[in-house]
């Protein structure tokens, strides 16, 4: 079993940038994906970033590449976003999720198995 656990949410304005965490308890090995996920009211959940541990590469959203970073301390077993150049669209809960052995290149939530609670990110104009 896998636990995640999102921080570093919080308010800030057009512009301004935000470091979300992703703490992971319980089994995980190389093998595991982590991934970034973010949900508006009314609207599906989408795919913002993941790093694929397999193969050690990126993916991310063409509405945040150039603005997010998506990285992990192993050794912290954390999972980081680095925000930056925030906009207002970019307002919603935001979902760390863990899957086992995840297709490179996938940002689909059926794909990952393991879910935070979330955390909420507000960008005001």
């Amino acid at each position: 079993e896998v636990h995640l656990v999102e921080s570093g949410g919080g308010s800030v304005q057009a512009g301004g940038s935000l470091r979300l965490s992703c703490a992971v308890s319980g089994y995980t090995d190389s093998r595991y994906s982590m991934a970034w996920f973010r949900q508006v009211p009314g609207k599906e959940r989408e795919g913002v970033a993941a790093i694929y541990n397999g193969v050690r590469s990126t993916s991310y959203a063409d509405s945040v590449k150039g603005r997010f970073l998506i990285f992990q301390d192993n050794a912290a077993k954390t999972l980081y976003l680095q925000m930056d150049s925030l906009t207002p669209e970019d307002t919603a809960m935001y979902y760390c999720a863990a899957a086992f052995l995840v297709k490179p290149g996938s940002l689909l939530p059926s794909d990952f198995s393991y879910w935070g609670r979330g955390t909420q990110v507000t960008v005001s104009s």
